[in-house]
């Protein structure tokens, strides 16, 4: 049986006597890309901090790749799972390639030194994500979506299970959102890598994601397939705001649209209301 990737099971987290998580459980098989959505505050960065080990939750219980979080040490579990951050610091003072040899150091030697495997595979990284014409530049000298590709390229170096993604298109304009989910559905079907992502964009969610978990307040609201969790009333009961969904002109999938108070206010178009029912 293919064990499941991620396994939580009523994971419950405060902040001081505030939670932020309550009783929280789902599973994500191995290979799937799995996208947290959800309003602000409603847990997301805190749920993927626990499963990337950075924040402590106070119960209930953390499996990856079938093994109980606590057995893992830190360097066990960087060989099992990366972590592509939100914010990509811009003053490292390092260069493309170095940044992402560092990713090696869970696998290295005592005398932590590269060796000719480590470099390959930095090579293989970089040209997946396409960074090698940057190798030598330095992080500060790379524009936001640079530097979140050779972060990925750092993750991917790390020869990781599981990739675990903050909000990676946040910063980025739209050529780049478009290319940095496209590297991450290739390294899903080629390397078969298991994908966890959150995301604030829930049409990118709706283009990419295998499934979808839907988060407000700490608690899940839904979590299936797009189109079991995309629906008008599950997404109007979380985000509060008035909305349409409809079919993408993409294909079979949701697309979601915002709708301004000024046509609300004014002659909204039939065909919105026809939709919005």
């Amino acid at each position: 049986i293919m064990k499941s990737s991620v396994k939580a099971t009523s994971i419950h987290a405060a902040y001081g006597p505030r939670p932020v998580l309550k009783d929280v459980s789902f599973s994500i098989a191995r290979g799937e890309f799995f996208i947290v959505i959800g309003p602000n505050g409603s847990g997301k960065t805190t749920l993927l901090k626990i499963l990337s080990a950075i924040t402590p939750f106070q119960s209930g219980s953390l499996e990856i790749a079938g093994t109980s979080m606590e057995k893992y040490s830190r360097k066990s579990l960087a060989r099992i799972m990366a972590l592509v951050p939100q914010s990509v610091p811009e003053d490292l003072p390092f260069t493309v390639r170095e940044l992402i040899l560092m990713a090696r150091s869970p696998r290295m030697g005592l005398l932590g030194l590269e060796g000719d495997r480590d470099i390959q595979l930095a090579e293989e990284a970089m040209a997946f994500t396409g960074v090698e014409p940057l190798a030598d530049r330095k992080m500060d000298q790379l524009s936001g979506g640079e530097r979140q590709r050779a972060f990925i390229a750092r993750a991917i170096c790390q020869e990781p299970q599981i990739i675990l993604l903050d909000e990676p298109t946040a910063a980025l304009d739209l050529a780049h959102q478009v290319r940095i989910m496209d590297l991450m559905e290739k390294l899903r079907m080629e390397k078969g890598l298991t994908i966890v992502m959150v995301s604030h964009d829930i049409n990118l969610a709706a283009m990419y994601g295998n499934r979808l978990m839907l988060l407000k307040k700490g608690q899940i609201v839904k979590i299936g397939l797009p189109s079991e969790v995309l629906t008008f009333k599950t997404l109007e009961e979380a985000y509060e705001c008035p909305l349409l969904v409809d079919e993408s002109p993409l294909g079979n999938f949701q697309r979601v649209t915002l709708v301004p108070q000024k046509f609300i206010d004014g002659d909204v178009p039939s065909k919105a209301r026809k939709e919005s029912g």
